[in-house]
């Protein structure tokens, strides 16, 4: 197998730059003959959207607004350029939310994780992600196949019948969630069998630094993806196991929670993938979660952009006072001063009642100027600290609960 899964993971900085100038005009354009995008991105001269930058001229496209454009009746929501009948797989995820999926060569851009976790041909796959209505089984089937691996389509649950599959056969791959391999191998131990898996691509919630070493004491090299039933792969790491490396077949920017504002480079934000696959554009897609890009690139040699993982969501919407206050609020609020950088609202309690307090970042100025655009942006009155510039943490959070509810 080639240390790396084809040239484009090791382009120089110019060389990525060019061919996103290249495509992303033209997936622009794909998404603005699509019915989903609606009045979104009328009047957008594609061929003027060649970068990264050039993105942040663009709204931004959340969950929600998917879950609506497929409730007036389209399945995908009016999104893909193809109709639900034209793909190999229709999936629904909680909401319900429907996504589609291609059996084409890497079509979820698994495969590119997989050969960094060194999984290829001769290789068998234990793929225990599930298969029932949710994508995740198939997104890593795909990947497998790309790489030239063998599967076993094994799921969740049974889990005497896999361990037993897994000796029998000979795997030496495991796919899933990361906890569920310790459950396999602690079964096999007391089966009295003897697995031969020496590789794990896992996703889909938190390895623990102490899992993992788990896995290695095991023999057991393991490696994690950030991956979603909309977008497929996002980003994954490899053996440098030194943040996650963004996939080249998407876009990512990190932008202030609430708003489609790239951040400073290292500041944490919400993650935003535009994708560059024509079957279905999704363009400028908000995850939801938390993460900031890391500087330099990895010594592994892949020299796409890494971010941090996941750290935390951004939806950070809180109740006070019986009040919802939302990110976006906070947001309207920076904007209304050009002399306030950054706010944040802090939730905490006072007695028996809950109190609101908005730490804004300022140079100077009087707490009380701030006061009527507090009330009339978040719909509450609150007490206002001035606070230095660059004092704020960077943790991505513009409202903070402190709130006790043991």
């Amino acid at each position: 197998m080639s240390q790396y899964f084809d040239y484009l993971e090791t382009r120089s900085a110019e060389q990525r730059a060019d061919a996103i100038a290249s495509v992303l005009p033209q997936q622009i354009a794909h998404a603005q003959g699509l019915a989903g995008y609606g009045e979104a991105l009328s009047g957008i001269e594609s061929g003027r959207i060649r970068s990264v930058a050039d993105l942040a001229r663009l709204p931004v496209l959340r969950k929600s607004d998917l879950g609506k454009a497929q409730a007036a009746g389209a399945p995908f929501g009016g999104l893909t350029t193809r109709p639900a009948s034209d793909f190999a797989h229709v999936f629904q995820s909680p909401g319900p939310i429907y996504e589609p999926g291609g059996d084409a060569h890497d079509w979820w851009r698994m495969g590119r994780f997989l050969n960094a976790c060194g999984i290829g041909k001769g290789d068998i796959v234990q793929n225990c992600f599930g298969y029932h209505l949710t994508p995740a089984g198939m997104i890593f089937e795909n990947g497998a196949r790309a790489v030239g691996a063998a599967v076993l389509p094994a799921g969740t649950g049974q889990t005497e019948l896999q361990a037993r599959a897994a000796a029998d056969i000979g795997v030496t791959a495991y796919a899933g969630t990361p906890d569920y391999l310790k459950v396999i191998l602690d079964k096999a131990e007391t089966m009295g069998l003897c697995l031969q898996i020496t590789k794990a691509a896992v996703g889909g919630g938190a390895l623990f630094p102490s899992l993992r070493q788990e896995y290695a004491d095991r023999g057991i090299a393991c490696l994690q993806c950030y991956a979603t039933a909309d977008l497929g792969n996002i980003a994954y790491e490899s053996a440098a196991q030194e943040g996650l490396i963004v996939d080249e077949g998407v876009i990512v920017e990190i932008v202030t929670p609430g708003t489609g504002d790239p951040v400073k480079p290292g500041e944490v934000g919400e993650v935003v993938v535009t994708t560059l696959n024509p079957d279905y554009p999704l363009i400028r897609f908000a995850t939801g979660d938390l993460s900031a890009v890391m500087e330099g690139i990895s010594p592994c040699g892949r020299t796409n952009i890494r971010i941090k993982g996941w750290m935390g969501r951004a939806d950070q919407t809180t109740k006070i006072k019986g009040m919802f206050v939302r990110p976006e609020q906070v947001a309207a609020l920076v904007a209304r001063h050009d002399e306030i950088s950054r706010a944040r609202v802090i939730a905490s309690r006072e007695g028996e009642q809950d109190l609101m307090t908005v730490q804004i970042e300022a140079d100077s100025g009087d707490a009380d100027c701030f006061a009527g655009t507090v009330a009339e942006t978040l719909k509450l009155k609150g007490r206002i600290q001035i606070v230095a510039k660059g004092s704020l943490p960077n943790d991505g959070k513009v409202i903070e609960d402190q709130r006790s509810y043991d």
